[in-house]
């Protein structure tokens, strides 16, 4: 499901990696995210942390809160988000900003010296060319256009083209874009039979039942905020039923990252359950 908007949820058989299910669920994985940014990167990553808790920044009441499909940071505090798009939206690239934003002032704390903002990769997995050159990276910085001088503010937004024509793909980024556009292709590389094997694993009465919660609760989101609006979707009420909801995920064992994403509510509020 891309950001861009409410999808028709597929069936569990369905489900493929580039959907934001299964890409959150295997891609909380270092096996699989570690060697996967380096080889977009070409770096070597010698340790990848996760977060206490998957991201969910809302920097103030009011303000516009985003859900991060996959924030990890590595050894050298370098930031890297992965975010799974295969809605196609205008708005594509003020919503990078946005990403790149709200994470640097998730980082600093009140009164925080700048020196301390991390490097951060925000970089988004794209099933359509938005910039529609055929490429298969478009990698972005600041510069000043007329001298060819970087900024250096340690930025960057990186955006992978799926669609992008075979022939052009880099051999190292190959198996990766032949088994996302078509997942019979597992066989493209070690990471590949890595991914799919977990992603087959995950077909199980377990998960799928995870998955029919996780369904349903966002049928449910649409559902409310169609009938009732947006100002009393936030009543108490429907807080106190969000609450009731994410207690049910975790006794079915779903990560505290799922349940942020399903019902809206706080890494903090999640965890006092």
């Amino acid at each position: 499901m891309g950001k861009g908007g409410m999808a028709m949820v597929k069936t569990y058989e369905e489900l493929e990696l580039k959907d934001d299910f299964m890409f959150s669920v295997i891609m909380r994985d270092p096996r699989y995210v570690k060697p996967f940014l380096e080889t977009i990167l070409r770096i070597k990553i010698a340790k990848i942390e996760y977060p206490e808790v998957q991201k969910n920044i809302d920097i103030a009441a009011g303000a516009k809160g985003i859900r991060l499909d996959v924030y990890v940071e590595d050894e050298k505090h370098t930031v890297f988000n992965l975010e799974m798009q295969t809605t196609t939206a205008r708005n594509l690239p003020k919503r990078m900003r946005y990403y790149q934003g709200m994470i640097d002032l998730n980082i600093l704390e009140k009164g925080d010296d700048y020196n301390h903002l991390k490097k951060s990769y925000v970089i988004f997995i794209c099933t359509f060319d938005h910039f529609n050159m055929d490429e298969p990276v478009y990698f972005f910085r600041s510069w000043d256009v007329e001298k060819g001088l970087p900024l250096d503010d340690l930025s960057y937004t990186i955006v992978l083209n799926m669609k992008c024509s075979p022939e052009k793909v880099p051999e190292a980024l190959k198996p990766f874009y032949e088994y996302l556009n078509d997942p019979k292709k597992n066989e493209a590389s070690e990471l590949t039979r890595m991914i799919d094997e977990r992603v087959r694993k995950f077909n199980s009465s377990e998960w799928r039942k995870k998955y029919m919660t996780f369904e349903y609760i966002l049928n449910e989101q649409k559902r409310e905020s169609e009938a009732i609006g947006f100002e009393k979707g936030r009543s108490e009420g429907a807080a106190l039923e969000k609450r009731e909801i994410a207690k049910n995920l975790k006794v079915l064992g779903v990560g505290t990252a799922e349940i942020i994403k399903a019902t809206g509510l706080s890494a903090e509020e999640v965890e006092e359950l």
